[in-house]
């Protein structure tokens, strides 16, 4: 297996009809690229390069490392583009916009709407005060528009977290680089090493994969919001199936945001998959509940206004 990090396509490198600018991120599993068309529109192209299974060196051209290993890939880069596929059939504002995919050197592109913001973890990361409870409301009952969505067209996310939730200028959310691809890989082929977040992932992403399902996804928006309020991920899933120490939201923040909210994280969070919110549509339906605000106290000169009028009618 191919250890070493897989080579980027040049600056510059003409990728059928879009010419590659720079690489924006990378990981084991995929290289993300700005990129513009003939258009000089700006999109955004992920290339499907699992560094486990392919390594390219030098030149454009993908290369399995062993004959098992392509095997491998190649079931991979099926799911990659049936991924692609499924996904281009949703346009929804909260969710990336896949535009275009296809095959070249070896391997599959996926062509998605660039988006100008910042990432979720970034917003969490710039604010040195604790982010505001109507804007976790605000962003994340959005965010589930999409993610309802998502579901309906029968996909599962499974890689929800704050770096893969995009802050657009406007402020509104969209959700980006989905997991499903990753995690049938992974599923398939148990020789490769999982390809989840910890923190982020649930229970059921580790093993039981059977019971993948819509509350799978709600776990990881769970744990999402516990980091906007935490500032890092909560305890991995599969060490609080052997020692569970996470210490329940409403414990932790109780007086600082409403209990309402901190219930909400602590449902979602429930290392029971049934005892989670079993829809996006009930999660989203208890994150736009009205919470009542407590009363102000009236300052000394409403107290004699509301006295005097008393005492003239």
């Amino acid at each position: 297996m191919a250890t070493q990090p897989n080579r980027a396509l040049p600056d510059g490198y003409q990728l059928l009809n879009y010419k590659i600018a720079k690489q924006l991120s990378g990981g084991g599993f995929s290289i993300v690229y700005l990129a513009h068309d003939e258009n000089g529109v700006p999109v955004a192209i992920k290339e499907y390069l699992p560094s486990q299974l392919v390594l390219r060196e030098e030149g454009s051209v993908v290369q399995a490392t062993t004959a098992e290993n392509l095997a491998t890939f190649r079931y991979g880069m099926k799911c990659f583009f049936e991924e692609g596929r499924a996904l281009a059939k949703i346009n929804h504002p909260n969710v990336v916009r896949v535009i275009n995919f296809f095959r070249a050197n070896e391997t599959v592109y996926m062509v998605m709407r660039y988006e100008r913001g910042k990432t979720l973890q970034e917003e969490i990361q710039s604010r040195k005060r604790t982010v505001k409870e109507t804007f976790i409301r605000r962003v994340f009952a959005e965010m589930l528009n999409g993610l309802r969505e998502v579901h309906t067209h029968k996909i599962l996310h499974l890689d929800i977290k704050p770096a893969n939730i995009y802050i657009r200028i406007d402020g509104s959310p969209v959700l980006l680089d989905f997991g499903a691809a990753r995690q049938t890989l992974t599923s398939e082929k148990s020789r490769l090493s999982p390809m989840y977040t910890p923190g982020f992932a649930a229970p059921e992403q580790y093993k039981n994969r059977d019971i993948l399902g819509p509350w799978t996804d709600i776990y990881s928006v769970g744990a999402s919001m516990f980091a906007c309020l935490a500032g890092f991920a909560p305890q991995a899933a599969d060490q609080r199936l052997v020692n569970d120490k996470l210490a329940s939201a409403r414990k932790l923040w109780g007086g600082q945001y409403s209990d309402q909210l901190l219930d909400i994280i602590d449902w979602c969070l429930q290392l029971n998959y049934m005892d989670r919110p079993q829809s996006v549509f009930q999660l989203q339906k208890a994150l736009l509940e009205v919470v009542p605000t407590p009363e102000k106290k009236k300052s000394l000169i409403d107290s004699i206004k509301t006295t005097l009028t008393k005492e003239i009618f």
